[in-house]
């Protein structure tokens, strides 16, 4: 039995499920007491893909990097049967599901798809937080007036989502968001889940200890060889003994968790800390006309996104992977906050020849940290430049883009040799 059917239908769960049984969670749960919904798309990324592509439905369908050294960003139900997850590598992907088809990420239709789900979000309740592009936390207490119970704000959410968007969610409805997150998982895929507030516990104790939040391979390595192997066990654990094992934080915040104890609030405001872009190559690199190029593609994108969330930012950094996997970091901060793409490009390119490397390359990123609100953040014209240049240039580059996309307009160094001949014919009379 999948997991949503175990969860929809209230029939038999698998061990380590919730509850243990029916246990009073489903869809039709009492929602007293239940203010947050945590919604979470399916396989968002491979979903959008599938909108595109109608004719893929019911296939395995990979989203992810699709050269040798690509990782899956997602992977369709019908993949997932094989054993496909998301930050599996991609040959190894291959390998469980050949008969898979396998595409190259699209961010800038899954970032519209996301837009859009979040509007949607938004006309039930201002109290939207959002964690990724296709999951948020609501805080639905001040819609109850106006839209009805907490879960029947979830039905309406779904049914949108899938009438506006052509894609599904699954909904956890709970008291706080830690179990509201968890409730959504369990719902997977398309589906709702209700924790009543009188019954957290008895969802929480049976499972395993890796569903609390903080719990990663390694501390659930060491909880297990304490002997403990559910919630349930951790909860009733001497907190001298788990202080001793995880220290003092960790310890406390697990013991909170799994006593169902989470007091944070839905914060709306999350504002990004950095904006950045970074590419794996297939082979190692050692051409620095390949990095120059690579970077200066990075810097595009860095800049339409940074113009997209109207942030701009100060401080340019850039990541560099060599072969062997040693990891070298540059940052330089500017005199004035910018969103221009030629200028983040001129400081990356700048920081990477000032690291003098000869090394072969794994992997290069760009940055932008240190981001403001773009129309809070006066911009100083420095002495001698023209009123009007590079930015007003990326700004008609992103107008063309959004009406014939993105590859319409871009740098003619990143343009192949058969791109500048059709280029050079088209230009002809």
């Amino acid at each position: 039995m999948g997991r949503s059917q175990a969860v929809r239908g209230g029939g038999e769960r698998r061990p380590g499920q919730p509850g243990g049984g029916n246990g009073g969670f489903g869809p039709d749960g009492d929602d007293e007491g239940c203010p947050i919904l945590h919604v979470d798309m399916d396989a968002f990324f491979a979903a959008v893909e599938v909108r595109k592509r109608p004719e893929l439905r019911g296939r395995a369908v990979v989203v992810g990097g699709i050269g040798p050294r690509g990782v899956v960003s997602s992977a369709s139900y019908e993949a997932r049967r094989y054993g496909v997850r998301s930050a599996m590598p991609t040959m190894r992907a291959r390998a469980l599901c050949p008969g898979a088809v396998f595409l190259p990420p699209d961010f800038a239709e899954y970032s519209a798809a996301s837009r859009a789900v979040m509007e949607i979000f938004r006309a039930v309740t201002p109290l939207v937080e959002p964690l990724s592009l296709d999951e948020a936390f609501l805080d639905v207490a001040g819609a109850r007036r106006l839209l009805g119970r907490p879960v029947e704000i979830a039905r309406m959410i779904r049914e949108r989502v899938a009438e506006q968007e052509r894609i599904t969610c699954s909904v956890g409805v709970a008291p706080t968001k830690f179990v509201a997150k968890l409730g959504s998982t369990w719902a997977k895929p398309d589906g709702l889940l209700v924790v009543p507030a009188g019954r957290v516990l008895q969802f929480l104790h049976p499972l395993p200890v890796e569903a609390l939040w903080g719990v990663g391979e390694r501390s659930a390595e060491t909880l297990r060889r304490l002997g403990l192997n559910t919630v349930a066990d951790l909860a009733q654990a001497r907190f001298e003994m788990l202080r001793g094992a995880l220290g003092e934080s960790a310890a406390r915040h697990l013991h909170e968790l799994a006593w169902g104890r989470d007091p944070r609030a839905v914060s709306p405001e999350q504002v990004e800390k950095s904006i950045g872009a970074e590419v794996t190559f297939d082979t190692d690199v050692d051409d620095p006309e390949v990095i120059r190029r690579s970077l200066l593609a990075l810097a595009e994108k860095v800049g339409v996104r940074l113009r997209r969330a109207g942030q701009v930012g100060r401080t340019v950094s850039i990541k560099v992977r060599l072969a062997d996997f040693r990891t070298v970091n540059r940052s330089r901060t500017l005199p004035g906050a910018t969103d221009v793409a030629h200028e983040l490009f001129e400081v990356s390119w700048a920081l990477f020849v000032a690291l003098r490397s000869t090394e072969r390359i794994r992997l290069v990123g760009v940055r932008m940290e240190g981001l403001t609100d773009a129309r809070e953040t006066p911009r100083q014209l420095a002495l001698g430049e023209p009123e009007h240049g590079w930015r007003e240039a990326e700004a008609a580059a992103d107008a063309a883009a959004a009406r014939f996309g993105r590859s319409v307009v871009r740098p003619a160094s990143l343009l192949g040799r058969d791109d500048l001949r059709r280029t050079e014919n088209q230009a002809r009379p």
